[in-house]
């Protein structure tokens, strides 16, 4: 039983990264870690 409810932590945790980076990527954000991704700020596009 132990293993199942971890199983399904696991699941849960793994699926919301998962849907965040899709959400993020879906908006046109190009660095998801960047606090300043879509504006002028942001330097990870100078990298890029």
């Amino acid at each position: 039983m132990e293993n199942i409810i971890l199983a399904v932590i696991l699941v849960v945790i793994v699926g919301s990264a998962i849907y965040y980076i899709w959400r993020a990527k879906k908006r046109g954000q190009k660095c998801i870690g960047c606090p300043y991704s879509g504006c002028e700020k942001c330097k990870c596009k100078k990298q890029v």
